[in-house]
């Protein structure tokens, strides 16, 4: 059973980033649901089990602040029975994105939305508790209107104000196309797409430098990245729309992982390192500009 084949490491100078003093990013760990590594990744042992992460990540950018992805919702116990039994699994909820915000004194003035690097249940369900827009692109919006893994996002997203952003940039690190939110390259959105069809990877610079890559389900835990494998066939089958487009975004990050911190979704250990949202964050963060509408401005 071969892994993927070695990918040319990328070698041109990485995209200019300008991203500002205050710019920081925190994790919001919701909760986690277990799976073993044979269904997780290509050739993982079914003694492995694995406890899938539920998490989303807090963007702070003095023109204003951006979620990637929900996390489990109040209703998670719900969403996790619309599914088909067999995608049913031991879940283990925590606080929701809603209620760490509160806990923490977060101005809630200051988020712009939520951007989802796709609509399948475990990543958008905490949208039931967050009445902020929903950052979501055409393709994408498109799938979770049709596609039968839909379900959950259309029930979460009643009533939400839906912003649809444009991919109106240039090839970003491999990707065919993008989207810079701010204008300043601290956060770039890449069109993925395989997995659903406007999946997304949602690259982030901080002021240190340091590069983070959030690249949704192009694998769904780090030894993707570190073996080259790719989920089990019949997983591949089942959980994407296209395998290959899947098979080449993820040559694209394995090709990167020396130079940037490497983040699927749904691997607890890959968010070590970035600081959960402390309960000081509003007395930290006083003195940052309000929130502008159009983060590009």
């Amino acid at each position: 059973m071969s892994p993927l084949p070695v990918p040319v490491p990328w070698s041109d100078p990485l995209p200019a980033a300008e991203p500002p003093k205050e710019l920081a990013i925190y994790q919001l760990p919701t909760g986690t649901y277990a799976t073993r590594a044979a269904f997780a990744v290509r050739g993982g042992s079914l003694r492995d089990k694995r406890h899938f992460a539920a998490t989303a990540i807090l963007v702070q950018h003095p023109k204003g602040d951006l979620l990637i992805d929900a996390g489990f919702g109040s209703d998670v116990a719900a969403h996790v029975a619309t599914l088909p039994r067999i995608a049913r699994a031991p879940h283990q909820a925590g606080r929701t994105v809603t209620e760490q915000l509160d806990a923490s004194g977060y101005d809630r003035s200051r988020l712009l939305g939520v951007l989802v690097t796709h609509s399948h249940w475990d990543h958008v369900s905490g949208l039931d508790e967050l009445q902020v827009p929903i950052w979501i692109n055409a393709r994408e919006r498109e799938y979770a209107a049709k596609d039968g893994d839909g379900k959950v996002f259309r029930a979460v997203s009643a009533g939400h104000e839906i912003h649809e952003y444009e991919f109106d940039g240039p090839a970003y690190l491999g990707f065919s196309s993008s989207f810079d939110v701010y204008g300043d390259g601290s956060v770039v959105v890449a069109l993925a797409g395989g997995h659903t069809t406007g999946s997304v990877v949602v690259f982030v610079t901080l002021p240190s430098a340091q590069r983070y890559a959030f690249i949704g389900d192009l694998t769904w835990q780090f030894d993707g990245v570190t073996r080259r494998v790719e989920r089990p066939l019949l997983l591949r089958m089942l959980a994407d729309s296209d395998p290959e487009q899947v098979r080449q975004g993820l040559l694209h990050v394995i090709a990167l992982s020396d130079l940037m911190h490497i983040v699927p979704a749904h691997d607890v250990g890959a968010y070590d390192g970035i600081p959960v949202l402390p309960d000081s964050w509003a007395a930290a963060s006083a003195g940052h500009a309000v929130p502008s509408t159009n983060p590009a401005s």
